[in-house]
């Protein structure tokens, strides 16, 4: 059976109506996992063995996924990517893990990621590159590189991945697959390894919105090993989707979307995603929303990527500082422990985490503090409290997801450039204020897929996916994977 383009609702109906079993499909998902392994490197372990729970309980019972290499699985190895942990198997599962288990999900796999989750390519896993599958040249970007190309590729029918400042959303818009970061809290991050503990969100890629409530569904609630989880209100997500759209008031941010500040670029990607982002917009007023451009200051967008460099850098140099190849890690070679720890993380990890760690520790010294990180802390704050009051007259804010389609290879770089202001970056503010926020497909460009972000306030996710959910309708991409003929 070709479930490739199925969605959970039809999958569940044809294993309740036995076309087909859930052992075949975990059979197929290997088998693809295996045959798609070499030229796009998406996953670090690949199952063998199938186990899961022969009754249906729930919507995703006998439904194969892939898990992000960054979740705790007892007995399977966790890697999170780096070669500091490459042999790391833990004790204990994830409450994430251990939810899909309960829930009869079967996991296929764990997912390559930008190692330790810091980065946007999809380049610096120990295992190697994460290549598109939409073209192998191209990034699928990061930090979930693995989990969003397993949806694209047509693996699995969802996964779960991890954002801290886009790490699921941009890779879902350069994979042509729908990406969603919850209001912070709603998931438990239990058994996630930490990169920005202020930051980082529990999330999921899907073929579809409604995919992706469903997940969410099994997955939110209150988790008492995870102080900052949300008390479950028993609502359902999948309920809200059909809700009527009228009256609900979308805006996007002038000064982001201004063309004038791209003309000398002669960049026709950032055109030519601003045209399908205008005619997505026509399409939503005729459909019944109201949409409206705010002006948002300049100085507070363009703040956004070093605020979020200086807080993630700093709490990254905290989280990971236990890394040093005696709790966790190869043992390093030295006459004292200074020099065991020093050897062992300079081999353990990449340069481009051991530049970010270096970061971490200049900000989080005693004379840089005030200057760097508490200043990135109050940018942080002004940016939220401006997002909270426009969410007291608008339902949801909407912007391209990306300034263009996923980079060559080559054009890859962890260093600050003039195109990461304002169109690169501005879903950091998702995480900023733990605001939901999803991307789904809204078209092509170069015959590569390209996404709309849609940001909703706190604790509404009801709402930010019924919005969504009717957009999607809009677009017609629901359900497209790699390899498509929709350009």
């Amino acid at each position: 059976m070709d479930y490739r383009h199925m969605m959970i609702e039809d999958l569940r109906k044809a294993l309740d109506q036995n076309e087909t079993t859930s052992e075949e499909l975990f059979e197929e998902a290997k088998t693809l996992a295996k045959q798609y392994q070499e030229p796009y490197n998406a996953f670090v372990t690949i199952l063998d063995t199938y186990k899961s729970k022969k009754k249906k309980d729930t919507m995703l019972t006998g439904i194969p996924y892939a898990l992000k290499d960054n979740f705790s699985t007892s007995h399977i190895l966790t890697t999170a990517s780096s070669n500091i942990l490459k042999d790391y198997v833990p004790v204990y599962d994830a409450t994430v893990y251990k939810k899909l288990k309960a829930a009869g999900a079967v996991l296929v796999g764990k997912t390559v990621l930008d190692e330790l989750a810091m980065g946007g390519t999809g380049t610096t896993g120990h295992t190697g590159i994460v290549r598109n599958p939409w073209d192998e040249k191209r990034q699928i970007g990061g930090s979930s590189a693995g989990s969003a190309a397993a949806v694209a590729l047509g693996i699995v029918p969802f996964s779960i991945g991890s954002d801290t400042g886009d790490s699921i959303r941009k890779p879902a818009a350069f994979g042509g697959v729908v990406g969603y970061k919850p209001t912070y809290g709603l998931i438990s991050r239990y058994g996630l390894f930490a990169f920005a503990s202020s930051l980082d969100h529990v999330g999921c890629f899907s073929r579809s919105v409604k995919d992706a409530a469903i997940v969410t569904d099994i997955l939110k609630g209150e988790d008492p090993h995870d102080m900052t989880t949300l008390k479950d209100m028993n609502d359902s997500l999948v309920e809200a989707l059909d809700r009527p759209i009228t009256g609900k008031k979308l805006f996007y941010i002038k000064e982001i979307c201004d063309r004038n500040q791209y003309l000398d670029t002669n960049d026709k990607e950032v055109v030519a995603v601003l045209d399908n982002f205008e005619s997505l917009l026509d399409k939503c007023r005729q459909a019944g929303f109201e949409v409206e451009g705010v002006s948002v200051e300049r100085y507070l967008l363009e703040a956004i990527y070093p605020a979020y460099m200086s807080i993630s850098c700093a709490e990254a140099t905290s989280n990971n500082a236990n890394l040093t190849g005696i709790q966790f890690g190869p043992r390093g070679e030295g006459n004292s422990i200074e020099e065991i720890m020093f050897d062992a993380r300079t081999k353990g990890f990449s340069e481009l985490i051991k530049r970010r760690f270096v970061l971490g520790s200049y900000i989080l010294q005693k004379e840089n503090q005030e200057k760097l990180y508490l200043n990135a802390c109050r940018i942080r704050r002004l940016i939220v409290e401006k997002m909270t009051a426009l969410f007291q007259e608008y339902d949801a804010m909407i912007l391209p997801a990306s300034g263009g389609i996923a980079p060559y290879f080559e054009d890859s770089s962890d260093k600050l450039s003039d195109r990461y202001l304002l169109l690169e970056n501005h879903m950091a503010i998702g995480n900023f204020g733990g605001f939901p926020s999803i991307t789904i497909p809204s078209g092509f460009v170069e015959k590569m897929p390209i996404g709309v972000n849609i940001t909703g306030p706190i604790k509404e996710d009801g709402k930010l996916l019924n919005i969504a959910y009717h957009i999607e309708e809009l677009t017609g991409l629901k359900g497209i994977k790699a390899g498509d003929q929709h350009v």
